[in-house]
């Protein structure tokens, strides 16, 4: 076998553990939490589905591609909520500081050309600046929201989140990218949250 493809298959071989790191949200089924690949799948699927959301101009394969590799750093981070709190809150510096040493090691694991190539992808992705990057961000977000709503309020019970801290910490990311989406779900949020 070659250098390159070993290589390869030693990074798809890491990749599967992110089949064990579990997340907050629960299924909508609530019969378990989901981890972190089958988030990855199912955003990537909301991007696929979602295609005619994206503003002109968005790339839906790059949306793709980013959504798949987004969370690999979770093999060596763990996922961290969106509304949890302390020193590793979601955003802090130190958890930012842990995801980019796990995106070096494991992009690193590739030949150099794909490691550099997914590398960029995956810090376009952190950045959220490009059309791509901010689609595939608010898709990111609203995931969790539906699971969240057909799971009966999930995490948001777990987390006590009200509805301010759901729009300023999930409405106004995907406002960015996906605003229809959003509109369309506010609706549902209101109901929801005005039915506590």
């Amino acid at each position: 076998m070659s250098a390159p493809l070993d290589a390869q298959l030693a990074f798809l071989a890491e990749a599967d553990r992110l089949k064990t790191v579990l997340r907050a949200s629960p299924l909508m089924d609530r019969s378990r939490r989901e981890n972190s690949a089958e988030h990855s799948w199912h955003v990537a699927l909301f991007a696929l589905v979602l295609a005619d959301e994206a503003p002109p101009g968005v790339n839906i394969d790059r949306v793709i591609r980013m959504l798949l590799i987004h969370d690999l750093v979770e093999i060596d981070t763990g996922d961290t909520p969106i509304h949890a709190q302390g020193a590793s809150r979601h955003g802090s510096q130190a958890l930012l500081d842990r995801e980019k040493a796990a995106a070096d090691r494991l992009f690193g694991l590739l030949p150099a050309a794909q490691a550099a190539e997914l590398r960029a992808l995956w810090d376009e992705f952190e950045a959220a600046e490009t059309p791509d990057a901010v689609f595939a961000k608010s898709l990111d977000r609203v995931q969790p929201v539906l699971q969240n709503l057909g799971a009966g309020g999930g995490t948001w019970v777990d987390y006590g989140v009200t509805r301010d801290q759901l729009e300023s910490r999930v409405g106004s990311k995907v406002m960015r990218g996906a605003p229809r989406v959003w509109a369309h779900l506010a609706g549902r949020l209101d109901r929801w949250f005005a039915g506590r």
